[in-house]
């Protein structure tokens, strides 16, 4: 076993790893890629799209859609035969209402996908907006049985009105027994302040 010479060079590592490429630094970003394609902004091409489907779903659409095919047909079939450029079957305006209804269709399908992403939204904040409604109603029926249950126990204006009347009624018929008794001796002494005359 001979000890192994060095070499003026390193010794590449053998294997599946020893590929020549740099190694990538973790803790810095990548650097951009060249596209070939351009890029956009999704938000503004949204709201795009949504314009674009608003308006394809109006009447003023239809109008100008409809006047624009009846020009078509019409100088196609009046003009000079030097300047029509779509004779009779108007090959070229279906393939131009063909080009028009298969971008129409992705914008409106995009259009309600924004708007469905919208209402998935709205119903989670709904949701959680009747849980806190819910949460507070249950707080308030617990305080308002609380408040009940204490008020009980308390007395109430009503009650003390009715012991107060029981109270006065006791009195006058304590009072009426009184002067029942004082009565009888009373006359009992006039009858004597009489005889003594």
């Amino acid at each position: 076993m001979a000890p192994e010479r060095e070499t003026g060079r390193e010794r590449a590592p053998g294997g599946a790893t020893a590929t020549s490429r740099p190694r990538a630094r973790l803790d810095q970003p990548r650097p951009r890629r060249r596209r070939l394609l351009p890029e956009w902004d999704p938000e503004a091409f949204g709201r795009m799209s949504e314009r674009i489907a608003r308006f394809l779903g109006t009447g003023r659409f239809i109008v100008w859609m409809t006047v624009a095919i009846v020009v078509w047909v019409l100088w196609n079939v009046a003009a000079p035969r030097d300047l029509r450029f779509d004779q009779y079957p108007f090959i070229f305006l279906t393939l131009m209402l063909s080009l028009q209804a298969s971008y129409a269709a992705p914008l409106i399908l995009l259009a309600q996908n924004r708007q469905d992403d919208r209402d998935r939204v709205n119903l989670e904040q709904d949701r959680k907006q009747n849980e806190r409604s819910i949460a507070d109603t249950e707080y308030l029926t617990r305080e308002i049985a609380a408040l009940r249950v204490g008020l009980g126990e308390v007395a109430t204006r009503d009650w003390i009105r009715s012991e107060l009347q029981d109270l006065v009624r006791e009195l006058e018929e304590a009072r009426g027994g009184e002067r029942e008794a004082v009565a009888p001796s009373a006359d009992r002494s006039r009858g004597r302040d009489a005889d003594d005359r």
